[in-house]
């Protein structure tokens, strides 16, 4: 019989993909590149094109990236997908770190070999200082990695405790 652990969550994982796709077209429908709509003092809308990794690293290089990065999110998406089918059915903060991530990676692999690029639009700015633009699967996997953390420093404190 095949395990299935915390399988239940790919339904967030499922619901996060589908909200950063969406909203990515929706950008991509109604700004053009680098357009920004000001929602707030420091939120903006920004259309942007990413081909390199977390804040354009590798952006200007020669293609490489674009299948590196989406093997890269190929392994992990098939590694996260293995250890939510093995994790214990009590863990769920674990298990919700774990489809952000998953969905992020996703999200922006979807991206990647689609458009050859990632569609960033979310951009955060103090003054004349901007944060790099970024989306909703790069949110879910920032999200997903502090969940990750919080679960350690929860479970060490259960250790402690024993």
């Amino acid at each position: 019989m095949m395990a299935t652990g915390q399988l239940r969550w790919l339904a967030l994982t499922a619901a996060v993909i589908g909200l950063d796709q969406w909203s990515k077209r929706l950008v991509e429908g109604a700004l053009e590149m680098y357009e920004a709509r000001y929602l707030l003092p420091v939120f903006n809308i920004v259309r942007a094109h990413n081909r390199g990794a977390a804040f354009s690293m590798f952006d200007s290089a020669s293609g490489w990236q674009r299948w590196a990065f989406s093997g890269l999110a190929v392994v992990v998406s098939v590694s996260l997908t293995i250890w939510l089918s093995r994790l214990e059915r009590r863990a769920h903060l674990l298990a919700a770190a774990l489809a952000l991530i998953l969905a992020g990676a996703l999200g922006n692999v979807i991206d990647r070999l689609r458009l050859g690029y990632v569609v960033d639009f979310l951009q955060v700015h103090w003054h004349q200082h901007y944060f790099p633009a970024f989306n909703v699967a790069d949110s879910a996997i920032t999200i997903g990695a502090g969940c990750l953390l919080l679960d350690a420093l929860l479970a060490s404190r259960r250790g402690a405790g024993a």
